[in-house]
């Protein structure tokens, strides 16, 4: 299989699996993330995702093999609108929060679906191209909108033209990801993170996802108006009751996601 998915305690491990070519995308694979993507925004026992890569590599972006193949290639417009695009778009729009552990390199398309998610931990082993000016492309799979808003746009654009190898460390520096460890620890640091998310008002962080995906766009009233009618929906959940009646009662509250 491409994609290896594993559920336990509330937490779903999506792990991208080519590692002969750094978990770079065919349409098998592409396919199936996004498969994978709609079954654990499906299943209520699912209250976060890790997204990780099984090997040396995160994900190197798209796979040469296929669109140098006559047979193969899909044409870029199909694999922009059929693969990436949709990927990139479930990501943002599954309520749910989605943790990336970025093992090894995350190129190209690989770099900006990793950059789509709630949270980045990289292995200090990782690290971060934007490969596309070396071939001769521009920067897809939304790396042209959410690079800039996450470091800036003029170290976007310099990293997008020059291609620069951009480690973990650096990374982390600039506020590109939101944190790097231990190659070694990675994925226990990324699990404990996943778990603490779990067991976390889940609805209510869905709803923050919401707003931070529209504050994107909106203008400051229509942000605020936004966060006045979330708010009312998440103070009416189960959650904030549990919550609310935990601080009374001086104990750990027990969140359920509702």
């Amino acid at each position: 299989m491409t994609i290896i998915k594993k559920i336990e305690n509330g937490v779903a491990t999506l792990t991208l699996n080519r590692p002969e070519v750094f978990n770079s995308f065919n349409k098998e694979m592409a396919f199936l993330l996004q498969n994978e993507l709609d079954a654990c925004e499906k299943d209520k026992t699912v209250r976060a995702i890790i997204l990780t890569g099984n090997g040396k590599a995160f994900c190197a972006g798209q796979d040469i093999g296929e669109i140098t193949n006559p047979d193969l290639n899909p044409g870029f417009k199909k694999i922009l609108d059929d693969h990436y695009n949709p990927i990139i778009n479930r990501i943002r729009s599954i309520e749910k929060p989605i943790i990336c552990g970025v093992n090894g390199v995350a190129a190209g398309a690989g770099a900006n679906i990793a950059l789509a998610c709630d949270v980045v931990i990289a292995s200090d082993k990782a690290s971060f191209i934007q490969a596309f000016s070396k071939i001769g492309l521009i920067p897809d799979s939304a790396g042209t909108f959410f690079l800039p808003r996450l470091i800036g746009f003029g170290k976007a654009s310099a990293i997008m033209m020059l291609g620069d190898k951009i480690s973990a460390e650096k990374a982390e520096q600039m506020g590109m990801i939101y944190s790097v460890v231990a190659s070694e620890m990675l994925m226990d640091e990324v699990n404990a993170t996943a778990l603490t998310l779990a067991n976390m008002p889940t609805k209510a962080l869905g709803l923050t996802k919401r707003l931070l995906n529209e504050s994107m766009n909106n203008d400051l009233d229509s942000q605020l108006k936004l966060e006045s009618k979330l708010q009312i929906e998440s103070a009416s959940t189960e959650d904030y009751a549990e919550g609310v009646a935990a601080f009374v009662e001086k104990r750990k509250p027990n969140f359920k996601g509702k």
